[in-house]
């Protein structure tokens, strides 16, 4: 599956000829405060090429994954890390995992059913994927 950028929403898809996947800007929090061992470097995510950075916010009292308006860029220059764009970034074998700061135990994960939006789950192993390859851009 590929993420793909439909309106505010990144939805998983299978990859074909016709479909054009995002490409994500990971960028390292300078910020020392939220660095964690054994969790991993806390990392901005934000959309290649648009202001749009993803973000753990809470909806009713559950985390939920969002896309806000937000240059990645401005984020990594702020002294003061902002902790719901953060996540700790973990290697898995030749996967990366990706870890809420703001809301620990939440990962970004994406659906078995294809089509369905990228979001959080906080059930690693069961029916959405936590494990992504990322593949590298010159």
């Amino acid at each position: 599956m590929v993420w793909i950028l439909k309106g505010k929403s990144l939805i998983a898809v299978p990859f074909s000829d016709n479909i054009r996947p995002v490409s994500l800007a990971i960028i390292a929090c300078r910020d020392t405060e939220f660095y964690s061992e054994g969790k991993g470097t806390p990392f901005y995510l934000g959309i290649k090429d648009q202001n749009l950075c993803l973000c753990c916010t809470e909806i009713q009292g559950i985390p939920t994954l969002q896309l806000q308006e937000r240059n990645i860029m401005d984020l990594y220059w702020e002294t003061k890390g902002q902790e719901s764009f953060l996540f700790f970034s973990s290697e898995e074998g030749s996967t990366f995992v990706f870890q809420s700061v703001s809301c620990p135990g939440w990962f970004i994960a994406t659906s078995s059913v294809v089509g369905q939006p990228v979001t959080l789950t906080k059930e690693r192993g069961k029916t959405e994927n936590t494990n992504f390859y990322l593949d590298g851009e010159n």
